[in-house]
């Protein structure tokens, strides 16, 4: 027996009817791509596409300073260390003063990285 999912069948139509309707979601915005993607030139597979290094001329380097925005998860913009496990995927990378000039107006300094501790240092 399955110890994911809840015992009783109230909870599991629940479960069903939530899963059916995502997948209805899913499928949609699927085609909703296809389309798109029929409607554009055609090119290689990616499949053919080179596969890029991990590390070399083809990556950007890594900002030192950066600000994430507000969004879900983040009620106010963020500024964090370029290396921050918890900036998120959209880093704009920012020269160390705005990062300063930032701090010191309405962003919040990421509890994680703490770039307040070394920004305003003298």
């Amino acid at each position: 027996m399955d110890t994911d999912l809840p015992p009783d069948l109230a909870r599991l139509r629940v479960l069903e009817t939530w899963a059916a309707h995502y997948l209805t979601r899913i499928r949609a915005r699927i085609a909703a791509v296809e389309r798109q993607q029929a409607q554009q030139p055609s090119r290689a597979p990616a499949a053919a596409s080179p596969v890029r290094p991990a590390a070399g001329p083809g990556r950007s380097r890594t900002p030192d300073w950066g600000l994430a925005e507000a969004g879900i998860g983040v009620p106010a913009t963020e500024v964090h260390r370029g290396d921050c496990w918890a900036r998120g995927r959209s880093l704009v990378p920012v020269s160390a003063e705005r990062a300063r000039a930032e701090l010191a107006g309405s962003a919040q300094p990421c509890a994680v990285c703490r770039p307040d501790r070394v920004l305003n240092r003298p």
